[in-house]
């Protein structure tokens, strides 16, 4: 088996997802050097940042938390458009460890009882052929031995994407609606609430909204990027 593998890699080389490089053997998705590279937000207070500030007055968070800066230009952008649009779910699988292997060390999240990503549309889902933060949650839950659930919120618009959008469109766009198949199913639980880019952070808020229609539960979000 061993033998097969490395006539794979050597025919199909695994590639960075940044720069294109080919990755050595214990590199994932990208390559060491675009690893520090990469803009960390390093946010040291989770209960309090730029991330918890953006949702003031809107929705009431218990913690909030994004490892990398999203900007017009550069690696983090290269990176998630890899992730939404090229197929390359291993981008989602790295941050999800990384994140994962942190969260572990400082203990941040650990009274969180359940993560919950931002659900695509099934239309969307149906065209993408995957929900870009399934693996990234999935990488999460496995490292912080908490459930993945992606079958309890569900989007019931399907709204054009906002990429070309103003922020001022985004932050008021009311068309994509969300709602909960369960109602009961996360009573008094501590929800870990995942996406892959915090922008305006309309699409959480109205997530948010949805998921404390349960009685009892309370609201972290962590997501992969925040944009400055």
């Amino acid at each position: 088996m061993r033998i097969l593998k490395d006539l794979f890699n050597l025919f199909y080389p695994k590639l960075c997802a940044n720069c294109d490089n080919q990755l050595t053997k214990n590199e994932n998705a990208i390559c060491t050097f675009c690893r520090h590279d990469l803009p960390l937000t390093n946010f040291t207070n989770y209960s309090e940042n730029k991330i918890t500030k953006t949702f003031y007055g809107r929705i009431t968070i218990e913690k909030a938390y994004s490892l990398l800066f999203y900007r017009k230009i550069g690696i983090t952008k290269k990176l998630i458009h890899e992730l939404k649009y090229k197929g390359n779910e291993e981008v989602g699988v790295f941050f999800g460890n990384w994140l994962g292997e942190m969260l572990i060390e400082n203990n941040e999240f650990s009274a969180i009882d359940v993560i919950v990503p931002v659900p695509l549309h099934p239309k969307k889902r149906r065209e993408r052929g995957y929900n870009q933060v399934s693996k990234f949650g999935e990488s999460l839950s496995n490292h912080l031995n908490k459930t993945f659930v992606e079958d309890i919120l569900l989007r019931t618009s399907s709204s054009k994407t906002q990429t070309f959008k103003a922020r001022f469109e985004r932050f008021n766009n009311n068309d994509t609606k969300f709602q909960l198949s369960n109602i009961t199913a996360l009573k008094n639980k501590h929800i870990l609430l995942i996406d892959d880019v915090i922008t305006t952070g309309a699409t959480l808020e109205a997530c948010a909204k949805e998921l404390q229609k349960t009685e009892g539960v309370k609201i972290s979000i962590l997501t992969m990027a925040y944009t400055e």
